[in-house]
């Protein structure tokens, strides 16, 4: 057998050995005796695996990739039909997992992505080295450390930009007007990966704050831009598209906006007792109103906050109801670098609803991509209260208060998307028009807009571009703005002009008087004669 082969076989027998002694363990603390025969049972799978993969070695048609066969196979096969979100990582996602955790990384701070078969820069992150050195959006990506990028992904570039902190690497970069390569010679650095990516008053006294995970600097993050508003008046949380990581942030985070001593989150399982999560600081009194826009992809810890802060009348929850991933994972480091994400208890909130959606009897495609069934009724899910007694449904993620469906393009803005119009168009304006930030998209930078419409060949009609006016405005100036001033300042354009957004600002008197109500009640509640209650 290829030293490969055993080096990946080796493993998973040390994977199955493992799960075997966590099984073995878990019923020791709950104080169930492990049986002989259980243990025997291991060890007959142990064999009936290595017999099958001997078998499949010897005899496959074409020669096996012992690495594909169980890093990509075996392991995640057998753990997939435990549940959805028990997780193997192999070193390389392992690596990623752990970096993504961190909050940072080392390289030189930019997006790449492709275009038309070619790598190119999306935009450098503020500061970073990419930055200072004057690499821009657009930027093609011809050859890194002179090998030549040609045919490859934007992953593997992206690896290849990355890299001990200090160490350097050369770029070599074709940007449009610019007859010859231009080349680069960068000093890596730590790339800060921030998970509150945006916040700004997006009103006098009013804040938006997009948070797009939980890392382990999210809740110094959190606090730090509370801080920069000063004396909030209302409060815009953006929790969409928030995939959740560290219970501990998610934690942290919720507790700005709590009273001390309430209940976060709770958790147990079959081998752990329930261990539950209070507010040690919170808020200190500051009880602006708080409007939490959730999607259908905001999860886990994301769903934590939101849970909390609607089971506690806190805020108004508004958009879609959430993922609804209320699993827990312990993460257990195996051998050559890899490690495991094992569910080991559920979710809840402080009204005792269960977070996690049924994944029973569905596919894992299903589970993840198509839900509509799953979130199109109430029906058949547990009711629970919040302090002030309002209904809210367990058993599949978060219902917001007020539902805001997502916004959808039509056939004309998937069109331009699709052919990068915007960023073409932001790419060569900046450079003619150096605009600044009192930049504001008039009539005659629409008529520019559809110029270069025509010039790319992409097909529209005046009709298009009246009944979409507004947000082709809003679209070309983010853009506008990413390539002149940043990520960060298109994120806040986009933030003003986001439907979702405005909607939220128009719900925070709503938030406002259903904070104040629940006040009253649980006061009332407290002061009433014990015979009464």
């Amino acid at each position: 057998m290829a030293r490969s082969s055993r080096r990946s076989l080796y493993l998973v027998v040390f994977f199955l050995l493992a799960c075997g002694f966590l099984g073995i363990l878990f019923a020791q603390r709950s104080g169930q005796q492990p049986s002989m025969a259980s243990e025997s049972e291991v060890k007959d799978s142990l064999k009936q695996f290595t017999d099958v993969y001997s078998i499949v070695e010897d005899n496959y048609a074409e020669p096996v990739n012992a690495d594909k066969a169980i890093y990509n196979g075996a392991i995640p096969g057998m753990l997939h039909a435990l549940d959805p979100h028990s997780n193997f990582f192999d070193p390389k996602s392992y690596a990623l997992m752990r970096e993504d955790q961190r909050g940072k990384y080392y390289g030189v701070g930019m997006t790449v992505g492709p275009r038309n078969n070619k790598v190119i820069v999306l935009y450098p992150f503020v500061g970073t080295p990419a930055y200072k050195a004057g690499i821009h959006p657009g930027d093609v990506i011809i050859a890194v450390d002179g090998k030549s990028t040609e045919n490859m992904d934007t992953t593997a570039v992206a690896d290849m930009l990355k890299g001990p902190k200090g160490t350097t690497v050369h770029i070599s970069i074709a940007r449009d007007g610019v007859e010859k390569p231009m080349e680069f010679t960068l000093v890596r650095d730590e790339i800060p990966r921030y998970s509150v990516d945006v916040h700004f008053l997006i009103k006098p006294g009013i804040g938006y704050m997009h948070v797009n995970g939980f890392n382990e600097t999210t809740e110094s993050e959190v606090s730090k831009a509370l801080d920069e508003f000063g004396d909030l008046k209302g409060l815009i949380l953006d929790l969409r598209g928030n995939p959740g990581g560290l219970l501990s942030e998610g934690v942290g985070v919720a507790d700005k906006f709590l009273k001390k001593g309430q209940l976060i989150v709770s958790h147990h399982g079959r081998a752990s007792a329930e261990k539950r999560y209070v507010a040690q600081h919170g808020n200190g009194g500051r009880d602006y109103p708080i409007v939490v826009l959730v999607n259908r992809l905001t999860a886990s810890a994301a769903e934590i906050v939101s849970g909390a802060i609607q089971d506690h009348d806190r805020g108004l929850i508004a958009g879609e109801v959430t993922f609804g991933k209320g699993l827990v994972q312990t993460v257990y480091p195996l051998s050559e670098n890899t490690g495991l994400a094992l569910t080991t208890a559920h979710y809840y909130t402080p009204s005792g609803r269960l977070i996690q959606r049924d994944y029973s009897n569905i596919s894992l495609y299903d589970y993840y991509y198509n839900r509509d069934s799953d979130t199109s009724s109430n029906a058949n899910r547990e009711v629970k209260l919040t302090d002030s007694g309002r209904t809210v449904y367990g058993g599949g993620g978060i219902t917001p208060d007020v539902m805001i469906p997502a916004v959808k393009t039509n056939h004309f803005q998937d069109t331009l998307l699709q052919h990068y119009a915007f960023f073409n168009f932001a790419k060569r304006f900046v450079v003619d028009h150096h605009p600044t930030k009192s930049f504001e998209v008039d009539d005659a930078v629409l008529r520019d807009f559809a110029k270069s419409l025509d010039e790319a060949g992409i097909p529209y009609t005046q009709a298009d571009l009246l009944d979409n006016n507004d947000w082709l405005k809003s679209s070309i100036k983010a853009e506008i703005f990413v390539d002149a001033f940043g990520q960060d300042e298109g994120m806040k354009v986009r933030a003003e002009s986001d439907p979702e957004v405005i909607k939220g600002l128009e719900l925070l008197p709503q938030a406002k008087a259903l904070a104040d109500n629940a006040r009253k009640i649980i006061a009332e509640h407290n002061a009433a004669p014990a015979f009464n209650r």
